[in-house]
């Protein structure tokens, strides 16, 4: 009698005990979003007969089952395979370019065996194991490192912008500065990293000395605001870079965002395509092209502000079942969410993924190697800064960037990398150290 009650308890434990340590609450989040996901998809799609929902569920659940294996294998070893990594992402990268399929004024899929895999996404998850792996080893606290991490992280980089893809490339971006932060980078620095593109947009606005820019040579353009900033990025230079005794660091931050605002100005006007354009800045004054970049933006805010406080019910959206908010089951899932459950179904979905973000921050604090530490707040910033912009970009607080909101949005190769994200998440939880007491 006593070995027939304890059989039961003994397989459990031989099931559970490869995912003893892992975060279930950070496993059961996502798969919430990932199934209220599917359903606001459906609504989207309900007067379209598409299925894409059920496609939605079915990627997720294989998602979820690579992210259990993941979560039940050793993170460590993939700093010995990091350069592996590396080179597999580049060569999926040139080899959409070479054979990839177009859509949308991009070429950003390929397809293996009928389906178009969008290597980009997968490219973030590269990305996150390389620098990891690096600053591992030797940590942001210097310069050379901070250098070398930028180097890594420019070839895939540059990969994608080419395709063009700006929006994964501005992913990059946030995965890069979280990371350097994290690997105790000197914060002067990533305000330095990033102001060349905050003067590249400063050097676009004549305002408020002045109606037109101030032009040098036929060619060079100055504003006030620019050089405001410039000055201002010179100090911080002066501050935090080696070379302070003769003011090298000052002169050579100044000398950065004088060239980032020029090369901005340049690539503006001959290198950035016309959708692109309109994406960047419809957002400021959407009703300046109603019916053309400025459609997507204005008909998502007012199916947000229909909604009001309780929205209109699952199903019974007006803007959403007659199919005014153009893509909504990708870019603007979020639209669906405000308009059918109104403000305080957004206020839950936001709960929910700040809810992921701490569990996240919680292993990045508790990981037992810099290592594990670093995968984990990589894809904390890649989580957050794709849930900011694209919720930002449907009330029309940000560009129209075409980032999708993780485990909503429909996108096959976004949902499995969002869910081999967590699987390395949840294997440097499930293996730290167990405390005693």
């Amino acid at each position: 009698m006593l070995l027939k009650r304890s059989l039961p308890k003994i397989r459990w434990k031989y099931w559970v005990k490869p995912w003893q340590q892992v975060d279930w609450l950070l496993f059961c989040l996502p798969i919430a979003l990932t199934i209220f996901g599917g359903i606001m998809i459906r609504s989207t799609e309900l007067n379209q007969g598409l299925t894409d929902w059920w496609w939605h569920w079915l990627v997720g659940g294989i998602g979820l089952t690579i992210a259990l294996f993941i979560a039940r294998s050793r993170y460590e070893n993939l700093i010995q395979w990091h350069w592996v990594t590396y080179t597999i992402t580049n060569i999926s990268l040139i080899a959409v370019m070479v054979a990839g399929q177009s859509a949308k004024g991009a070429q950003r899929w390929i397809n293996i065996v009928g389906f178009n895999v969008q290597p980009s996404e997968f490219a973030k998850i590269g990305l996150i194991i390389t620098l990891a792996a690096l600053l591992h080893k030797r940590t942001a606290s210097s310069l050379d490192s901070v250098f070398r991490a930028l180097a890594i992280t420019a070839v895939p980089w540059g990969l994608v912008f080419l395709q063009p893809d700006l929006a994964t490339s501005l992913v990059f971006g946030s995965i890069v500065l979280g990371m350097l932060y994290w690997a105790n980078a000197n914060p002067g620095w990533l305000i330095l990293l990033v102001s060349p593109v905050v003067a590249a947009i400063l050097f676009s606005i004549p305002w408020p000395l002045s109606e037109v820019p101030i032009v040098l040579f036929n060619q060079i353009s100055l504003t006030p605001l620019g050089l405001l900033w410039s000055g201002a990025m010179g100090m911080l230079g002066f501050l935090t870079l080696p070379g302070t005794r003769y003011g090298i660091g000052g002169i050579g931050a100044i000398s950065l965002n004088l060239l980032g605002g020029e090369l901005g100005v340049f690539a503006w006007n001959h290198i950035l395509k016309e959708y692109q354009k309109a994406r960047l800045t419809v957002f400021v004054n959407p009703e300046h092209d109603p019916l053309g970049a400025g459609y997507h933006l204005i008909q998502s805010r007012i199916a947000i502000g229909a909604g009001e406080w309780r929205g209109w019910g699952l199903f019974r959206g007006p803007m959403t079942q007659l199919n005014f908010v153009p893509e909504q089951h990708t870019d603007f899932i979020f639209s669906a969410v405000g308009e059918e459950f109104g403000f305080i179904g957004c206020l839950l979905v936001l709960f929910v993924f700040c809810l992921i973000c701490h569990r996240l921050l919680n292993i990045a604090q508790t990981a037992k190697d810099n290592f594990g530490s670093l995968l984990a707040v990589g894809v904390l910033s890649m989580i957050v800064f794709q849930m900011i912009v694209n919720i930002g970009m449907t009330v029309g607080l940000a560009p129209v960037a075409g980032i999708p909101l993780p485990w909503m949005s429909y996108g096959r190769s976004a949902m499995l990398t969002n869910f081999i994200a967590l699987g390395l998440v949840e294997s440097v939880a499930n293996f730290r150290q167990r405390q005693r007491y």
